[in-house]
């Protein structure tokens, strides 16, 4: 597999972000570099973010017109390179991929038609960063075109939505032809033959501008502000595998990463990369985002690109959550964050939790092979186990296997 190359082939020890920002593990290192002794902090380094091969993660140097465009435009750009070890018999299968997060570009109370056009006003220079950058596969975050005003129930918000092959998709077709780069889209999509009913969809795009497919969100959430249900259903389109020109890819769309099954699945259609576009608040998920992710890479012998998006957004009228709490006008705040994960545990450090960014990443798909190999968890796996409890367990009379202690209920004499 080939990758186009400028000014990009010097690696050195990995860095964390310098804005302070923290996501759970992955940039606490940055904290305790400072105070910590270089051989504790190595230490302490190894735990929290893992070793590649045997080694820390290393930095890519990117061309400077990359560089450029983060300066000029205010992005936070990073880069990190995951290896494999050199087989014999197969040559290496190394993919550039990039991630974007970003905050909304215009108020939400803007008439909508600006609040659009000044999202792709903005995503215009990091897209093309990416595409300076020699990315090949980038995925955008959840709902990119709009703000994610689901928490608010009104349903105006659904103005919004669009066909599989709308203004959004055209506006990447012409990106991802002109950079050679397939680009993964998640959008509020209207399905106009069916009734006019809405998904949250994520469009693949390949690398010559033509549309692949579309997967749907399988998991929508129920939880405080969360009131997704009240725009869109869970999707139907299965677990699909998107093979493009640089991998086999999938996309585990926000609160699925919620659910072992939903990554399982996607490992069992063969995915080597896992994209899981979020749109999640601090006070809700922070604790759980640097780990689910990297344990539903290690446990299915993929990579899982991890993307949050950015800021507190404001909205024009008050809600509430049916939680007691008094109404507001705002989900919390988005907390960025977004990073890389690889099988064989390692991830890399996370993008601001408070600045656009794009995180790019060169990842070996041989590594997916190595680590099944080593752990076999594909061949020591009671597949067919799991299946018949399942089986029983979705009946309406389904028992639980539990077995009781006799004398646990027994009477005191």
């Amino acid at each position: 597999m080939e990758r186009r190359e400028e000014e990009n082939g010097k690696l050195e020890e990995a860095q964390p972000s310098t804005d302070g920002s923290i996501c759970g593990f992955q940039s606490l290192h940055h904290l305790l570099k400072a105070s910590l002794q270089p051989h504790l902090y190595q230490e302490v380094s190894r735990l929290l973010l893992g070793l590649n091969c045997g080694k820390p993660l290393e930095n890519i140097a990117l061309p400077e017109s990359a560089k450029a465009l983060s300066l000029e435009h205010g992005f936070d750009l990073q880069a990190y390179c995951f290896h494999a070890d050199k087989e014999q018999l197969r040559e290496s299968r190394i993919v550039r991929v990039g991630l974007i997060q970003n905050s909304i570009a215009s108020p939400t109370t803007a008439p909508f038609l600006d609040q659009r056009g000044a999202i792709f006003e903005k995503l215009k220079p990091i897209i093309d960063a990416a595409g300076a950058s020699g990315v090949n596969i980038l995925c955008l975050q959840e709902a990119w075109t709009m703000p994610f005003a689901f928490c608010t129930r009104e349903k105006r918000w659904s103005e919004f939505a669009e066909p599989v092959d709308g203004e959004s998709t055209q506006f990447l077709q012409d990106l991802a032809q002109k950079y050679n780069m397939v680009i993964v889209s998640p959008i509020l999509e209207r399905d106009v033959k069916h009734g006019e009913t809405i998904w949250n969809t994520a469009v693949i795009i390949g690398n010559n501008g033509n549309i692949i497919g579309k997967h749907r969100k399988n998991h929508i959430p129920r939880v405080g502000d969360f009131n997704e249900s009240t725009y869109y259903m869970e999707g139907n389109t299965g677990h699909p595998v998107f093979e493009t020109a640089f991998g086999k890819i999938a996309i585990n769309i926000c609160y699925g990463r919620h659910h072992p099954l939903n990554w399982l699945a996607f490992g069992l259609n063969g995915a080597e990369i896992v994209f899981n576009p979020s749109a999640t608040v601090g006070e809700l998920s922070e604790p759980m985002w640097p780990i689910e992710a990297r344990n539903a890479a290690i446990a299915n012998s993929y990579f899982v690109a991890s993307i949050n998006r950015v800021g507190t957004e404001i909205f024009p009228n008050p809600f509430t959550s049916g939680d007691g709490k008094p109404q507001h006008a705002d989900f919390g705040h988005f907390y960025g964050s977004s990073h890389f994960s690889a099988p064989d545990a390692s991830c890399t450090p996370s993008l601001s939790r408070y600045q656009d960014g794009l995180l790019i990443s060169d990842m070996d798909l041989n590594l997916c092979r190595q680590l099944k190999d080593k752990w076999g968890f594909r061949m020591t796996s009671r597949y067919e186990m799991y299946a018949e409890l399942l089986a029983q367990y979705i009946k309406p009379d389904f028992e639980p296997q539990v077995v009781s202690d006799p004398l646990l209920h027994k009477k005191s004499s």
